[in-house]
């Protein structure tokens, strides 16, 4: 039987689609909140990191009431790297809403999320979102979605249902060309297209964990959908794990989703989404089933991670001076924690040292990692991103990636020669309006650092959208940092004057007044190959003044490299040291004389 009281929807799109920002309209027109609970935009948004970047980075749930149905809204993460969030919760739904900028068209995630709804046997419904663009080209997008549709052997839901929609004005309309008033066609359209969730309550408990959260007071919080059967308060069930572990528990306490928050409830039924408190040794992908007859539910599975990046702890000169946890053991239980929720995440232990090599879908991916944990007060150096490499057959290969990339016609050239150079192969190109719109295939090596690169080339005109597309056998060498560093050969604070005549031979990365260290990089050269330099060179003062031997020092403000810049930036032999408060570039080998020996044993 299906239960025609609720709908289960995940809202699925490429990256700046405007997912967050429909939900915003949904909520504001629900009539079910007060003005001072909805502030701001992108209110699911709620994450730091998130507000700041301006992306979705984890999911939420949601409920929102209408016609007497509840309505479990699921919103997803739009960017390449946080794919793993997506694959999990869409297990919990029963259709999906698809949105396409109605001028960008179906993008590479767009794809990516479509490809992983149809294998769910998800129902779509496809949402051509920000119509009230000037360059909106509703209907041939619409076309181009039908496309996709057909290329990825849906042939079964070329007749799917769409609407239009401006989710920042707040409307959906079945016709492009007539601005409707509120977003009630698409709540009705969910309603009629979007079936409830087929349950058979009778059964046995089986509810799937997609979703870890985590509470100061009562610890984890397994959220999932209850397949079939009821679960109530202080029930007794069993804990279906991986490798077919089998553990009896108690939910203390069991929560539905309600508006914004979650309502503690006595009995939950099949089709809700529900949090469950209690189960201390749930992970997701467990299946939470009867204690008595226990079958288990297939476990979530996620694409393989494609790029590894070693992490360990601070062993600078200033470490422990900005940061609360600086030891191995801190690293690897934060470690430890971050695989509890984040199932697209792999970390391994390195034989014979305190480093870790964790895996991930991107640079994005490991990039907030790293982030949030400086943000908690960790210290710790992070080595350069590689790409994980696979034998088959005898064949080592690597991953590639599809490369989207737009940019003003007069930049073309530029941005095809730096593709090029990476092993890049154009797919194909199209024109709109002043942007050239080209696809490309490239080695994900080649993408390290190629975003910065990009931008400051076309003036940060091109817009770089990418995601994995499949393994394929290893291509040649690809080009790695044209120019060499500084490295400072001593220890100290930055002065004018010994930056002053650095400067006129390179790019620096510390101003005065800056602590540095022997080992730490403080510029870019501006030729191949390193040079140890003294940043804290002084100026010899005597007695002797000669008219005109003064000058005024005029420094050039210091290159001030974030997260992602730095770890794109840094070569093989180098780590990124990450504080609270500070990232600084060094050398793995501080001494010169050990990168001496060690250059010399290389050779």
């Amino acid at each position: 039987m299906r239960r025609d009281d609720i709908r289960n929807i995940a809202i699925i799109a490429h990256v700046d689609h405007g997912k967050t920002t429909l939900v915003d309209a949904l909520l504001r027109q629900s009539g079910e909140f007060r003005a001072s609970q909805l502030v701001g935009d992108c209110i699911l948004d709620s994450n730091e990191l998130e507000r700041e970047r301006g992306i979705t980075i984890l999911s939420k749930n949601i409920a929102l009431p209408y016609r007497g149905v509840k309505i479990n809204l699921i919103d997803t993460p739009g960017h390449a790297d946080f794919g793993g969030e997506v694959e999990r919760v869409l297990r919990m739904a029963g259709g999906a809403l698809v949105l396409v900028d109605a001028a960008e068209g179906p993008m590479p995630q767009t794809r990516f999320v479509l490809t992983k709804a149809l294998e769910c046997g998800l129902v779509p419904v496809v949402v051509i979102n920000k119509i009230d663009r000037p360059d909106a080209r509703a209907d041939e997008v619409l076309d181009e979605v039908f496309d996709l549709f057909v290329d990825l052997g849906a042939d079964h839901l070329a007749d799917f249902p769409h609407i239009y929609a401006s989710g920042r004005d707040g409307y959906a309309t079945h016709d492009p060309a007539t601005r409707g008033d509120s977003m009630k066609p698409l709540l009705d359209m969910v309603l009629e297209q979007i079936p409830g969730p087929e349950i058979d309550a009778k059964a046995p408990l089986q509810m799937l964990v997609t979703t870890l959260d985590w509470s100061e007071y009562v610890g984890r919080i397994a959220v999932g959908r209850l397949f079939s059967g009821s679960l109530s308060k202080g029930q007794q069930v069993a804990l279906l794990q991986a490798e077919g572990r089998e553990t009896l528990a108690k939910a203390s306490a069991v929560f539905t989703f309600d508006k914004l928050g979650r309502q503690e409830v006595e009995q939950a039924t099949a089709g809700d989404i529900v949090a469950v408190v209690g189960l201390d040794e749930v992970e997701i992908g467990d299946t939470i089933s009867d204690a008595e007859v226990r079958n288990a539910l297939p476990r979530v599975e996620v694409d393989e991670p494609t790029l590894r990046m070693v992490f360990t702890i601070n062993s600078s000169p200033l470490a422990g001076r900005e940061g609360k946890y600086v030891t191995s053991r801190h690293l690897r239980d934060r470690l430890m924690k971050e695989l509890e929720r984040n199932v697209a995440l792999r970390v391994e232990p390195m034989p014979g040292t305190d480093a870790y090599a964790v895996s991930g879908r991107g640079l994005l991916h490991l990039s907030v990692l790293v982030e949030t944990m400086r943000r908690e007060g960790y210290e710790l150096s992070v080595g350069k991103p590689k790409v994980i490499l696979r034998e088959r057959n005898g064949i080592t290969e690597e991953p590639f990636e599809s490369l989207i990339v737009e940019v003003p016609h007069d930049k073309l050239g530029t941005v095809m020669e730096l593709i090029g150079g990476r092993r890049g192969q154009m797919v194909e190109m199209n024109n709109r309006g002043e942007y050239a719109h080209v696809a490309f295939t490239i080695p994900a090596r080649g993408l390290i650092g190629l975003r910065t690169r990009l931008l400051n080339a076309t003036q940060g005109t091109a817009i770089i959208h990418h995601r994995f597309e499949s393994y394929r056998p290893l291509e040649g060498e690809i080009a790695s940092r044209g120019n060499g560093v500084l490295v400072s050969m001593v220890s100290g604070k930055a002065v004018a004057f010994g930056l002053d005549g650095l400067q006129e031979r390179a790019e620096m990365f510390v101003g005065p007044g800056d602590v540095v260290y022997e080992g730490m990089i403080v510029g870019e050269n501006s030729r191949t190959g390193d040079m140890a330099v003294n940043p804290t060179k002084e100026k010899k003062l005597t007695n002797i003044r000669a008219a005109g031997s003064d000058r005024n020092i005029l420094l050039k403000p210091p290159r001030v490299l974030n997260l992602e810049a730095a770890l794109e930036y840094i070569d093989d032999d180098e780590l990124v040291e990450v504080t609270p408060q500070s990232i600084r570039l060094r050398k793995i080998l501080l001494s010169e004389n050990e990168r001496r020996k060690a250059a010399r044993r290389g050779a």
